[in-house]
């Protein structure tokens, strides 16, 4: 007597299924289709959380330099002299403070010149 994986089976691609709603075609209709199209996008979610870090990280520099450079300053030399001074804020903050607060900016550009000088 052979054993019939139906349950499971259908458990298992039902779930694959339900990943797969709302693609295009027959990727969200065909099991073999839906599974390729399901594990692609898995791993472009998991790639593109990694891409997202990067990219928020880059547009914080760039802020805090544009703004930096108002203060006649650059980036780099802002960040040593905050460094020098020990002042310990990360860049999504100082990126904040740039676009919100350009007060407070200009006061962190001059702590960071004065440990510079």
């Amino acid at each position: 007597m052979r054993v019939k994986g139906s349950t499971p089976t259908r458990n298992r691609r039902k779930k694959v299924l339900k990943l797969a709603k709302g693609y295009f075609g027959s990727k969200h209709l065909l099991y073999r289709t839906a599974h390729e199209q399901v594990m692609h996008s898995l791993k472009y979610s998991y790639i593109d959380r990694k891409k997202l870090k990067r990219e928020m990280r880059k547009l914080w520099i760039a802020r805090i330099n544009a703004a930096a450079r108002m203060n006649d300053i650059s980036y780099s030399q802002l960040m040593h002299g905050l460094k020098l001074a020990g002042v310990n804020m990360n860049r999504k903050m100082l990126s904040e403070i740039a676009i919100h607060d350009e007060k407070a900016f200009t006061e962190i550009c001059e702590t960071a010149k004065k440990a510079l000088a």
